[in-house]
């Protein structure tokens, strides 16, 4: 990887962070001690999510003093606009019960920008990350990695769909839509979590949707889709991370899903917009 951007020491942090994340995550995964617990919103939180949140802001407060810090676990610190997004282990369901589909989620978003984001793996040996303007890689370090691109797959008929569960849909009373989409593609599976998207990067799935999302769980990722050509929106069209829900593409099966997933109103006079890797709602 030899690309360079003005966040380039910025992608190198969050490479050693993680480096020291993926020990302390892979030590405690299966551990027999591995502690449990319950959230007010009944997720699951284990003592090695709080522990390697704790291991990111401390290395975050020596490296980035300035910086302010939002993470899944602990509350914000710092201000600025600078500010560091971080889910220390996402897939927390698969971690506590021995599935090693889980990652460590660092970005960094300048301003209402998410211009670096790193998914680290360790259990599945992969990472995946983007900075603005350096395309999408995939590798074990950034001195070995390889370069990733979305698919080409123009209909809905050709497309691999991932999903996380059915169960969100249907609370927001958009199952009907959610099996339509289904019943109209070539393949589903519900890889869930941060699998899905890195799928989408990397050209290996056309399209993954979840309906109820925060800001820690799509932060990293959407440079990650972006910078490989892809489209990174809310299931309602909202471009990043911030609509509360997600829909990925590889962009040219943005619009077609969307008209599925949140149809507008009839009849509406103007067409739906998708340009250079986002789409927007009139």
């Amino acid at each position: 990887m030899s690309l360079r951007t003005g966040y380039d020491d910025d992608l190198r942090l969050a490479h050693v962070i993680a480096d020291q994340v993926d020990a302390l995550t892979t030590s405690r995964f299966k551990a027999l001690d591995l502690r449990v617990e319950t959230k007010p919103d009944l997720s699951p939180v284990s003592d090695a999510d709080r522990t390697a949140e704790e291991l990111i802001r401390s290395q975050l407060s020596r490296a980035r003093p300035r910086d302010a810090v939002h993470g899944e676990e602990l509350a914000d610190t710092g201000h600025g606009p600078r500010r560091w997004v971080v889910d220390p282990i996402d897939g927390t369901k698969n971690y506590v019960r021995g599935v090693p589909v889980w990652a460590t989620l660092i970005a960094l978003l300048d301003g209402d920008e998410v211009v670096v984001g790193l998914v680290s793996a360790p259990a599945l040996g992969r990472r995946w990350w983007a900075a603005k303007g350096s395309g999408a890689w995939t590798g074990r370090s950034l001195s070995s990695a390889t370069r990733i691109h979305v698919s080409r797959v123009d209909r809905l008929s050709d497309a691999s769909f991932s999903y996380s569960s059915l169960t969100g849909w249907e609370e927001r009373g958009r199952m009907g839509e959610v099996l339509e989409l289904m019943r109209g593609v070539w393949r589903t599976r519900a890889y869930g979590d941060f699998w899905s998207y890195v799928l989408v990067a990397e050209g290996a799935v056309d399209v993954a949707a979840e309906p109820e999302l925060a800001l820690h769980d799509m932060a990293a990722l959407v440079p990650i889709v972006t910078e490989a050509g892809g489209t990174f929106t809310s299931a309602k069209g909202v471009p990043g991370p911030f609509g509360g829900s997600a829909l990925v593409t590889n962009g040219l099966l943005h619009e077609q899903v969307l008209a599925i997933l949140d149809p507008l109103p009839e009849p509406h006079s103007e067409p739906r917009h998708v340009a250079d890797g986002d789409a927007a709602r009139p």
